[in-house]
């Protein structure tokens, strides 16, 4: 997609209000979605999905967590990373360690790079690899640009935002980078010029903190059971790091979905992002014309316009 087009694209999505009058009784954005035809649903690959469980709650519930990798080309040696510590059973008993209101939680070994550490670290396996900071983002602008699925907004943080794959991300001057929206899943890291393995994982719980995009590597997004991570106690140490070591939650096992017998494979599809009904569905978000509403906003940041996904009928 050439610039003059991404950018009347920008312009349909954001334009004045008196051109975007609609009569009463406009469906919803879950409305629109609903009415998606079957072959604008796009399955994701079992081997994409991850299977975190934690401990049960206080009542004995099972809490599971479900977290979709992001395909190439980004954060891909962090996500070959991830297959490979879970394949590894290297993620099983650890925990939750750090919730940090409206910001992120982190997990990985509480003996970790943990202000809160009371011991030896797990050893790592071996073949994991070392990544630097310019695998944040990738140099391969027109292919993404010519993938691009839906351009909403000028975004402040970048020249370009939209969606690719899937997957909302932004650009400038030949980068093209995947961005912290709710719920997106980051490597934790130390300082430059550590990048961070994939031993520690985090995810936001809170307004998108877009300050992180191209400074830590974005590997994926849970897709259910965010509630079983964002619901969690805050930590009272710097960070929120939890200072009671009683605080933590275990994470009992974190599975490749493809490893599962088929009987347990979780599977779920998203609607794709190039079609006619995803991009009535942005338009709805950025302009809520249906009954509640008084004023359609007239544009929306791209973290305000999540993907749908839904769990397919045979995984239910």
């Amino acid at each position: 997609m050439t610039k003059h087009i991404f950018l009347a694209a920008v312009a349909s999505l954001a334009a004045p209000l008196f051109a975007q009058d609609a009569p009463d009784g406009s469906p919803s954005p879950n409305e629109i979605v609903e009415q998606a035809d079957a072959e604008e649903w796009v399955q994701i690959a079992p081997e994409d999905l991850l299977v975190m469980t934690l401990a049960p709650d206080a009542e004995g519930n099972v809490r599971e967590v479900v977290i979709q990798l992001m395909p190439a080309p980004f954060s891909k040696g962090w996500v070959d990373n991830i297959r490979l510590l879970t394949r590894s059973g290297w993620y099983d008993d650890i925990s939750v360690n750090r919730v940090q209101d409206n910001y992120v939680v982190q997990w990985g070994d509480s003996n970790y790079d943990n202000p809160e550490a009371e011991g030896e670290a797990k050893p790592l396996p071996d073949g994991l690899k070392v990544m630097e900071e310019r695998g944040y983002s990738t140099n391969d602008l027109g292919s993404a640009l010519a993938m691009n699925d839906f351009a909403v907004t000028p975004d402040p943080y970048a020249e370009l935002s939209f969606f690719n794959q899937g997957w909302p991300v932004a650009a400038e001057a030949e980068r093209t980078w995947p961005v912290h929206c709710y719920g997106m899943v980051g490597v934790g890291r130390g300082y430059s010029p550590d990048t961070g393995s994939g031993a520690e994982l985090y995810t936001v719980i809170g307004h998108a903190p877009r300050h992180l995009d191209r400074n830590i590597a974005l590997v994926g997004r849970v897709i259910e059971g965010i509630e079983h991570l964002s619901g969690l106690p805050r930590g009272k140490g710097a960070l929120g790091f939890y200072e009671d070591p009683a605080k933590r939650t275990p994470i009992l096992t974190v599975r490749v979905a493809s490893d599962l017998p088929e009987a347990q494979q979780p599977l779920f599809e998203y609607l794709a992002t190039e079609g006619e009904t995803f991009a009535r569905y942005a338009e709805a978000r950025a302009n809520r014309r249906d009954p509640f509403f008084i004023v359609p906003a007239g544009g929306a940041d791209i973290c305000n316009i999540p993907v749908p996904i839904r769990r397919t009928a045979l995984s239910e």
